[in-house]
């Protein structure tokens, strides 16, 4: 997410009320979280398992909740609790907008666009030409819809990110200001769930299908001409390369990629990376040969069982 303006090290640090290590008027652009930072970022550390990675990163300033060694060209914010401060900053650049209407004032919608009955548009959304938004619809602040994009009853573009700090009084949510991109030539089925990103966005590439009841986690990034069937479940931070096929209740832990043309068949557990132009199945999810194989030496373990016993 970057600022309307650049800002100082000094004014940054004056928001949040934390000390800092830089020159007053270092440049900050904008805040990320760590696997999209660039040159000019804010990115939160409050791990020591994670410093390094954090010092590492592109983000030229680094909140964290201990004094260290600052990289050269990098500056630090010292902050006693740098998950509730990066919430302070989001709240600040991205707070949220209540609406007055069920469309906008601010909306642009294309030509030849047609939005049915009681659907919900937020601030600040931009939709294509020659897209149909069907009933009950609901489209949150900032989302941008390309052209021939179809959007079926019950869908929601935009909700916050699932994404959790327990504490001792209970869970403290990261607040959410990032969008939701849906490219040109969409189709989402009846009742999707497509969450924005935690602070870049969400996006649903060009060409792709989904099916009904498909949950999509922030900054998830879908590729191009993707299939996806009904009950699929995508957590966050999923990178889902071009022509993927995804079938039913599958499910998707957050952080990995899927690679291009890979199928997975229903009801997979995916819980690492897939290499591409291979297909997969089961729990957890591996390639067809390497499934069948293990199925093969698990159907052998009665027979090894009964040799066992007449040793």
């Amino acid at each position: 997410m970057k600022f309307p303006k650049a800002h100082t090290l000094k004014q940054i640090a004056h928001l949040i009320s934390t000390e800092y290590i830089g020159a007053d008027d270092f440049p900050v652009l904008g805040m990320n979280e760590i696997h999209v930072v660039e040159s000019g970022d804010i990115v939160f550390v409050d791990h020591p398992k994670y410093y390094g990675k954090a010092l590492e990163s592109a983000a030229t300033i680094v909140l964290i909740n201990k004094k260290v060694d600052c990289p050269e060209g990098k500056a630090l914010l010292i902050s006693d609790d740098p998950f509730r401060d990066f919430n302070k900053l989001t709240l600040h650049f991205k707070p949220f907008q209540s609406s007055d209407s069920a469309i906008s004032q601010t909306v642009k919608i294309g030509k030849n666009t047609i939005i049915q009955p009681n659907c919900f548009i937020g601030n600040n959304v931009v939709i294509g030409d020659n897209c149909i938004i069907h009933s009950n619809v609901s489209i949150y602040d900032d989302t941008i819809i390309g052209d021939n994009v179809t959007i079926h009853a019950g869908t929601v573009l935009g909700a916050s990110a699932f994404y959790y700090k327990n504490r001792t009084e209970g869970y403290d949510q990261l607040k959410s200001g990032g969008r939701v991109i849906i490219e040109n030539n969409v189709d989402l089925g009846a009742l999707c769930t497509i969450d924005k990103g935690v602070t870049g966005n969400t996006i649903i590439g060009e060409g792709s299908k989904l099916d009904n009841q498909i949950q999509v986690g922030h900054d998830t990034r879908i590729g191009k001409k993707c299939l996806i069937a009904s009950q699929v479940g995508i957590a966050g931070c999923v990178i889902i390369e071009d022509e993927v096929t995804i079938w039913g209740q599958v499910g998707i832990t957050s952080g990995i990629t899927i690679g291009t043309k890979a199928i997975i068949s229903a009801k997979a557990g995916v819980s690492k990376s897939l290499e591409g132009y291979k297909s997969y199945f089961g729990v957890p999810a591996d390639d067809f040969r390497s499934k069948y194989k293990e199925i093969a030496a698990i159907r052998k373990i009665p027979e090894i069982l009964e040799k066992l016993k007449n040793l």
